[in-house]
């Protein structure tokens, strides 16, 4: 029996995407020839591949056992072919991160990454919309929430800790006591889960009547207003580590009552980990997390 390579390859890049209609983007052509070519295979294979869950497809137990086999092979295809030609093609990484993330903690360590994987053409989407998976390509989404996503894989960032931050000429590092802040020009980060209400409970203290607050629907826009001297910010260290640690942030507070929480989360199918792509990008994000986690721990980071 001649072999089906066709139909084998549209499955194989059908498994990775997970999703007809991005196989279909990605070789050009319409879902329904993709969907043909993958019935032909079953038929020739006499088991069945995929099957519909939603509008996603998932492979089935033999789907799963067949991709198994045949994905180091093609691999081996792919780079044979690249090293034939005498050059290697440009692999896309797309990730979604929130504009805050994007701009604050992963720009400022991207170097590495495109260091350790010249192969990768990287695309950073700073935006606060969630993915739809199914109708975007996009390989990993770093997505502000709760993390009860079902479905997804989800795997925190990391823990963040939230505290009050200010410019040092606004008030300097541990000239204030907790009830002295509620006088001060608050800057509110709107769509933040740490919100002032909270910091004000741990601390003991009740909010004034009338606050005086300035309101970003951003957090990089809260951070560097807190850095112009605006006020006090209640923000994460995680987002605002590069402003503390060169000065330009400080915790005015004797008494920081930190606010922890997991607000960043690692999101995606569960068969794009698969991909090699995927594997280096996570491997590269949790390296840095680990980073920045000691250097946090070591007194690096405000607030402890």
């Amino acid at each position: 029996m001649q072999l089906p390579i066709k139909a084998i390859s549209v499955f194989h890049v059908t498994a990775r995407a997970g999703s007809i209609t991005r196989a279909a983007e990605e070789l050009s052509v319409t879902p329904s020839a993709v969907s043909q070519q993958i019935r032909a295979l079953e038929v020739q294979l006499g088991v069945s591949l995929l099957s519909k869950k939603g509008r996603r497809v998932v492979l089935t137990e033999a789907g799963e056992r067949y991709f198994s086999a045949i994905n180091d092979g093609f691999e081996r295809i792919n780079d044979a072919t690249q090293e034939i030609r005498g050059f290697r093609t440009v692999t896309r990484l797309t990730i979604r991160a929130t504009p805050t993330l994007s701009n604050k903690w992963i720009l400022p360590r991207l170097q590495s990454f495109l260091d350790g994987n010249p192969e990768i053409e990287l695309r950073l989407d700073g935006t606060n919309e969630p993915t739809d998976f199914n109708r975007e390509l996009v390989d990993i989404e770093i997505r502000h929430g709760d993390g009860r996503w079902p479905g997804l894989f989800v795997e925190g960032l990391t823990e963040e800790t939230f505290i009050p931050v200010c410019a040092p000429h606004y008030a300097a590092a541990g000239s204030l006591a907790a009830d002295e802040v509620a006088r001060c020009n608050l800057i509110h980060s709107v769509k933040a889960q740490a919100q002032w209400p909270h910091w004000f409970k741990l601390a003991g203290v009740a909010p004034a009547s009338q606050w005086r607050r300035l309101l970003f629907d951003r957090s990089h826009m809260a951070i560097d207003a807190a850095v112009n001297g605006m006020g006090i910010a209640l923000e994460s260290t995680l987002m605002s580590w590069r402003e503390l640690s060169e000065g330009r942030l400080v915790c005015p507070v004797r008494e920081s009552h930190p606010v922890r929480l997991t607000t960043q989360w690692i999101v995606c199918p569960t068969d794009h980990l698969r991909q090699k792509k995927v594997q280096r990008f996570l491997e590269w994000i949790r390296a840095e997390r680990i980073i920045w986690r000691q250097e946090f721990d070591a007194g690096q980071g405000a607030g402890n």
